[in-house]
């Protein structure tokens, strides 16, 4: 054993030895933690860490030991950030993570946060306490606050709670807006001054459409002054507006809306019109601000129902809230609609308000649904809409995501446009490279591409351009693809040979009928691509002439002439012959070979 091994192993030793004779508290363990983290003693540090969390700790007692010591508290903070022994960090997180947690419990312990509202109204120095206990609660002390406000036989306590409201601070505006909804005026106009003294943006529009919308002259003129408190160029704002730049902020996680960082989740604050009551619903902090700013743009419909920008953010929020991968909150209910529902039933307008923001965040599953809703409902004109001097969806056809730029292309495809525009070369090589995506799929890392993805969009690019071909648009040049179409005619898909042998069959290429005779005479395709690689070639005859070379009639020919040919595929290949209306010399040998003398 190493020298270093030898010191490690009675080190260790030491640690266990104080673990379970020595040191028996938690505050012994901490003390003499945090001491070998100071001095640089490693292992040590390591071997106390691994006590403390073994002896599975109160969160709260450990907060209340970090608390006594905040120099050691930022210390750990430091060992923890800098990463520069690996194992004691991750060590330092774990017992980080557990302070954390004493801090959220502690701070959200309803018995407390009662016991500390009641206490504003014992001494000042109990207002002055109880104001810094409920600084750390929080939006938690809120519904506390507000009940107890409302409530009758605590009357006594209205003047004092009042007086701590605008002290509670940021955190208390989500709950405090949602309050606004109570029907008691006098505890509704001390909200509206509680939030024009903590002061932030986020409160505007609701203050905002107080003042526009209150029944209350006084409530609105509070309102107004609150609001002015916070931002005097705000009064002259609609509450929409105010109400949208609020989603906004929500939708590219502004940091002063973040929500608690001692827990996983956000809260959602909602009112309860029956019980008078504030309720609170917890949701993943994976699409927390996605969520809030679908909410903002609610509040901004509210307040003026022909805000359409709202609609397009409010699409877009819900499609980034999805791509969070994690379960709709219990409120949507089961029977919400997903996203792509209320993509499609709203207007051209919308959905490209919120492409644009889209291709411009580069956000590809927000672009990717908006597209597909396009697909779905837009005709020729829907898709050329120009936003200003851009045109949203010729700008995905250039979006970095393969996924995007493909839905882009079979949406404008699909439209069948029959004007000419700038970008019509780029639709078709999108659709040429969707055919043939296959082969990189597998070993492809891009996100929202797989194996799958690669397939469904081969067929929908192929089916595209088929109906492209049989509509005789002149718009999409379809010879632009020829070679991928070519190349997919022996695609170890059948459907994207079939489709590309269909397609092929309209263009006026002697390549192009050469490469669909040349599926339909593969011995190594199955009977159903053979088939219909004959009816695309008799096709292709009947609009283009005969353009094979000698060897491939003469292969067509022996098919048809042998009697060991499938039957369907023999009257496949005959249908194609007689299209290919060849000289008479070729018919006269088929007649006379099966001719008995």
């Amino acid at each position: 054993m190493s020298k270093r091994r030898t010191i490690t192993a009675i080190l260790t030793a030491t640690v266990l030895l104080a673990s379970t004779g020595f040191a028996q508290s938690l505050e012994d363990h901490w003390k003499d933690f945090v001491h070998y983290v100071k001095i640089g003693h490693s292992e040590l540090a390591k071997g106390y860490a691994q006590a403390i969390l073994q002896s599975n700790p109160d969160p709260v007692e450990l907060l209340a030991l970090s608390k006594a010591s905040p120099e050691d508290y930022q210390i750990l903070k430091l060992v923890y950030e800098s990463k520069r022994d690996a194992e004691l960090a991750d060590l330092v997180g774990k017992v980080l993570s557990l302070i954390d947690k004493g801090t959220f419990t502690r701070r959200t312990d309803a018995p407390i946060i009662a016991e500390e509202v009641r206490r504003l109204s014992a001494t000042e120095r109990g207002w002055v306490t109880a104001v810094k206990r409920l600084q750390v609660a929080g939006e938690y002390a809120i519904p506390f606050m507000f009940d107890a406000m409302t409530d009758s036989t605590r009357s006594a306590e209205y003047a004092n709670i009042v007086r701590a409201l605008p002290y509670i601070g940021k955190d208390a505006i989500r709950p405090l807006v949602v309050a606004l909804h109570t029907d008691n005026v006098a505890v509704k106009g001390e909200i509206i001054k509680a939030l024009g003294k903590i002061g932030y943006p986020q409160s505007q529009g609701y203050l905002k459409y107080i003042a526009e919308n209150d029944e209350s002259p006084a409530l609105r003129s509070m309102a107004g002054s609150s609001l002015a408190q916070i931002d005097p160029s705000a009064v002259q704002v609609p509450a929409a507006r105010l109400f949208y730049k609020l989603a906004e902020d929500y939708y590219y996680h502004a940091e002063s809306l973040a929500p608690q960082e001692d827990a996983d989740f956000g809260n959602l604050w909602f009112w309860n019109p029956q019980e008078g009551k504030l309720t609170r619903v917890e949701v993943d902090k994976g699409y927390f601000y996605e969520l809030m700013s679908m909410r903002a743009c609610e509040w901004a419909l509210r307040a003026d129902p022909t805000f359409g920008q709202a609609i397009g953010l409010w699409v877009a929020a819900f499609f980034k809230a999805e791509f969070a991968g994690v379960e709709m909150p219990a409120f949507f209910g089961p029977a919400h609609a997903d996203a792509l529902v209320y993509a499609t039933t709203a207007g051209v307008q919308y959905l490209h308000q919120a492409l644009a923001r889209a291709v411009k965040d580069n956000n590809a599953y927000v672009a990717l649904g908006v597209v597909e809703a396009l697909a779905t409902t837009a005709g020729e004109k829907s898709l050329l809409y120009r936003l200003g001097t851009a045109q949203p969806l010729m700008e995905a056809l250039r979006f970095n995501n393969r996924a995007v730029r493909y839905s882009a292309a079979i949406a404008i495809a699909s439209a069948g446009p029959t004007e000419k525009f700038a970008e019509s070369k780029l639709v078709i090589a999108n659709l040429a490279q969707a055919i043939g995506q296959e082969a990189l799929a597998a070993g492809s890392q891009e996100a929202m591409w797989n194996e799958g993805i690669a397939n469904s969009y081969a067929v929908r690019a192929a089916t595209a351009m088929l109906k492209l071909a049989e509509s005789r648009n002149s718009v999409i040049e379809l010879p632009l693809a020829q070679q991928y179409l070519a190349a997919a005619t022996s695609d170890k898909r059948p459907q994207i040979q079939i489709l590309a042998g269909k397609v092929l069959a309209y263009l006026d290429s002697p390549d192009a009928q050469r490469a669909i005779a040349a599926m339909a005479l593969a011995e190594g395709n199955s009977p159903e691509v053979r088939v219909a690689g004959f009816e695309s070639l008799a096709t292709s005859a009947k609009l283009n002439a005969c353009m094979l070379v000698d060897q491939m009639i003469d292969g067509v020919y022996a098919l048809i002439s042998s009697e060991q040919t499938d039957p369907a595929l023999r009257s496949a290949a005959a249908a194609a012959y007689g299209a290919l209306n060849l000289p008479s010399q070729k018919v006269k040998d088929l007649i006379l070979d099966q001719a008995k003398e």
